[in-house]
């Protein structure tokens, strides 16, 4: 399965989204910001990361953005409470693999893990 790095600043969210994809067989790490994300990326090289947009301090677009200027080859899944137009927008410019609209539908979410994780094994 994949290494995946869920990024949340809502605790219960984070944690909610980790025990399922564990539950799914997936091995995750989690972080509660961006920056936080940043060092995640570098130590545990994750194949997906699932992050919020609405963060405190480094927010979810600019973790994308450092992520496709550093790492351009790991799919982000990006998640939002509030679907502004401005930031789908943003997101699909910077390369997000997926926006999707909180709460999350789990069974929308592994449906595209399984997409991401198809592709690769193609690749």
């Amino acid at each position: 399965m994949s290494k995946i790095l869920v990024v949340d600043d809502e605790e219960n969210a984070r944690i909610g989204l980790k025990k399922y994809l564990e539950g799914q067989q997936h091995q995750v790490v989690a972080a509660s910001d961006g920056k936080e994300a940043l060092s995640e990326l570098i130590r545990q090289q994750p194949d997906i990361v699932i992050t919020d947009i609405s963060m405190p301090g480094m927010n979810g677009l600019i973790l994308l953005e450092q992520m496709m200027q550093h790492f351009p080859s790991v799919p982000v899944i990006m998640m939002t409470a509030y679907g502004e137009i401005d930031s789908y927008l943003q997101s699909k410019r910077l390369g997000v693999f997926e926006y999707l609209i909180k709460p999350v539908r789990l069974a929308d979410l592994k449906i595209l893990i399984d997409r991401i994780t198809c592709e690769r094994a193609l690749n």
